[in-house]
């Protein structure tokens, strides 16, 4: 991700909705050295806690709030106007799940569905704005959609957001004011037929294999072991105890080289 603060268009927070939530806490703590807090005490977010590296808030951790809900990574992206860009995603063929609807305070979000069926959701900032940290280790750096009809994402997304597209031969970048944030990728490559189209947070860390031997050590599965990618970092693909798959991605120093162990 080539922005270090929420930019309109682009990605602003990533939460976590799990069927435990205290296991939930404990594993990334453990992975990426999140720090969590107290627990929201409004009874209508159920414990919902934001995760902070230092000080600076990187995530949420939240319960399932509906019976469907799967245990998933969320992600949001940043608008200045929730209601008039709900009503471009269904003029574009998307689909409302909820909203959008003030969260107290903090903002107004609308949850929705692409064409495909990738859940996302929109953010209008007011109290806050999203993470306060990208791309250093064990904060957000990149998300990717993953569909089976690519061609219809990128117009469906371009429509709603105004996305740039940066495609090379083996893969397409979303971009926004000349910075790319993140990408999509064909189920039909490397996902097994039940797989549904989802978008995909990663989050930077110092050393892929090392994190994802911790991960596996704390009960993840390793959905796509570390591996180096063309032109692009060394990532990986884990699933949590409770079924939530997230990336991860080696995080460059300020020379722009991959820091190793």
């Amino acid at each position: 991700m080539e922005f270090d603060k929420p930019v309109i268009g682009g990605p602003c927070w990533a939460e976590l909705g799990t069927s435990d939530l205290e296991a939930a806490k404990r594993f990334y703590g453990e992975v990426f050295g999140w720090r969590c807090g107290e627990p929201d005490p409004r009874p209508e977010l159920r414990g919902y806690t934001v995760v902070r590296l230092g000080d600076a808030a990187v995530a949420g951790l939240g319960p399932l709030y509906r019976p469907t809900q799967p245990v998933a990574w969320n992600v949001s992206f940043a608008v200045s106007d929730a209601d008039a860009v709900t009503n471009k995603v269904v003029q574009a063929g998307g689909t409302v799940i909820r909203g959008p609807m003030d969260i107290f305070d903090e903002g107004r979000r609308t949850v929705a569905l692409d064409p495909s069926g990738a859940a996302f959701q929109l953010w209008q900032a007011r109290d806050f704005a999203g993470a306060q940290v990208f791309n250093r280790p064990g904060s957000l750096g990149w998300v990717e959609l993953a569909t089976r009809d690519v061609k219809r994402a990128r117009n469906f997304y371009e429509t709603v957001f105004g996305w740039s597209v940066n495609a090379s031969e083996w893969y397409t970048q979303w971009g926004m004011h000349g910075m790319d944030f993140g990408g999509v990728t064909s189920l039909h490559d490397r996902f097994p037929a039940d797989v549904p189209p989802h978008w995909l947070p990663y989050f930077a860390v110092e050393d892929v294999d090392a994190t994802t031997e911790v991960a596996v050590g704390a009960g993840a599965l390793a959905l796509q072991e570390p591996t180096s990618v063309q032109a692009g970092p060394r990532l990986a693909v884990l699933r949590d105890a409770q079924g939530a798959a997230f990336g991860i991605y080696q995080a460059e120093d300020e020379e722009g080289e991959e820091q190793r162990a």
